[in-house]
């Protein structure tokens, strides 16, 4: 293979933005923020608005009932007022 030419892959822990579910993968991403997982590392964190924790197929029922429009959402989200 040429050097140089794929991206890092490395282990970084994916956090559900909704319910705080957190796992351990693989991945090419990367971030500033980083997380100390159970195994005592430090390991990038990414956050996702949807993880098998809150959608509704996995769920088998609608978890956010109430959540307000999308403006309300992003607002939520990043702590705007």
């Amino acid at each position: 293979m040429k050097p140089n030419l794929h991206p890092d892959y490395k282990k970084v822990v994916f956090m559900d933005a909704s319910s705080g579910y957190k796992f351990l993968s693989g991945s090419t991403m990367s971030s500033s923020e980083t997380i100390e997982w159970e195994d005592g590392n430090t390991y990038p964190v990414i956050k996702v608005d949807v993880s098998s924790d809150t959608h509704p197929f996995y769920t088998g029922r609608q978890k956010f009932t109430d959540v307000g429009g999308r403006v309300d959402r992003f607002k939520k989200k990043y702590n705007l007022k």
